[in-house]
C-alpha cells in the first residue's frame, strides 16, 4: 500500500537515488545530468520548498516537491517536481503523488497550480496532469534539448485549485 508522508533527512539517500535515474537520463528534466547529491539535495530540500516521499511496503518509490511559482504577488500560484523510481513506473505512484499534491496545495491555501516546464515528449505526464485538471496554456518551442529527439517543445500548464 503506498504511503505520502512529508520528507525527512533519513529520507536524503532514497531521493537521491531516485533524482540521480531520473536526472540522469535528461529526457524530463532541464537540470544538468551531472548535478551532484548536495546540489540536488539542496535544491529539493530548500527553504519555502515542501518535500514528500511515497512510500510501498517501506520503501521509498517516488518523491515531490510543492512550493510557490513565485514570491511575493504570485505567491497563491504553487508550483511542484515529481520523480518516480524507474522500478516503480505504471504502478500508479506518479497520480497517487499528484492527487496527493493537489490536495496539500489546496490544504496550503494556494488558489492554482503551474508547471513551468513539461517538456512535450513526456506524454506519459502531459496525460495525467491533463486528467488532474491541467490544462496547456502556453508552448515554448524548441525549449528542452532532448538527448535523443532533440529539440523539442515544452508546456506550461496551469490548473484553477478553486472549488467552483
Amino acid at each position: 500500500m503506498l504511503e505520502i508522508r512529508a520528507a525527512t533527512e533519513a529520507d536524503h539517500d532514497a531521493i537521491w537515488d531516485i533524482f540521480y535515474a531520473v536526472v540522469a537520463a535528461g529526457d524530463t528534466y532541464a537540470f544538468e545530468p551531472e548535478m551532484s547529491r548536495n546540489d540536488a539535495l539542496a535544491y529539493w530540500f530548500r527553504a519555502g520548498t515542501r518535500p514528500y516521499v511515497a512510500e510501498n511496503d517501506g520503501r521509498v518509490v517516488g518523491t515531490y516537491i510543492l512550493k510557490p511559482n513565485q514570491a511575493g504577488a504570485g505567491s497563491h500560484v504553487a508550483n511542484a517536481a515529481f520523480m518516480v523510481a524507474p522500478s516503480a513506473r505504471g504502478l500508479q505512484v506518479g497520480r497517487n503523488m499528484g492527487e496527493h499534491c493537489l490536495g496539500e496545495a489546496r490544504r496550503l491555501g494556494f488558489r492554482a497550480m503551474q508547471f513551468n516546464f513539461v517538456v512535450s515528449t513526456n506524454t506519459a505526464a502531459i496525460h495525467l496532469w491533463h486528467e488532474l485538471g491541467f490544462k496547456i496554456s502556453g508552448t515554448l518551442p524548441g525549449a528542452f534539448r532532448h538527448p535523443e529527439k532533440g529539440y523539442v517543445d515544452v508546456y506550461v500548464m496551469y490548473c484553477s485549485l478553486i472549488e467552483n
